[in-house]
């Protein structure tokens, strides 16, 4: 059975879907975009900052769900600009410094609100 999770602790939904599902054996994040809980996107923030934010708004989702960043077996990040990859991934390698998760990586057209980096993950439910 589908469960919806959500927390106080990420930013609410901003349009038809939930933070995250969970079965209670896997948890899917929605893709999660550089806004702090009470939904204001972070201005002029570079895409390490970003990025940090971001992967906090996803540890909170999981935490809700029961699971934790040790417990994600793939991410997807998708970026405004691939020439950010590698800035992103020096941030993205500290919350995963041993046996990091399976993960694509993807430059897009564009993001919502301007944003520069939108990462979903799924994860085991300890």
């Amino acid at each position: 059975m589908r469960e919806i999770v959500n927390t106080n602790a990420a930013p609410a939904a901003i349009g038809a879907y939930s933070q995250g599902t969970t079965n209670g054996e896997l948890v899917f994040t929605a893709g999660q975009g550089p806004l702090d809980p009470d939904g204001e996107v972070l201005e002029d923030a570079s895409i390490a900052e970003q990025t940090e934010r971001v992967l906090d708004n996803v540890a909170a989702i999981l935490e809700e769900a029961g699971a934790s960043m040790d417990d994600v077996m793939k991410t997807t990040v998708f970026l405004d600009d691939i020439e950010d990859f590698e800035e992103m991934n020096e941030t993205y390698a500290t919350y995963f410094e041993t046996e990091p998760p399976a993960r694509s990586a993807v430059e897009v057209g564009a993001l919502p609100l301007g944003i520069g980096v939108e990462i979903e993950a799924i994860a085991l439910v300890e």
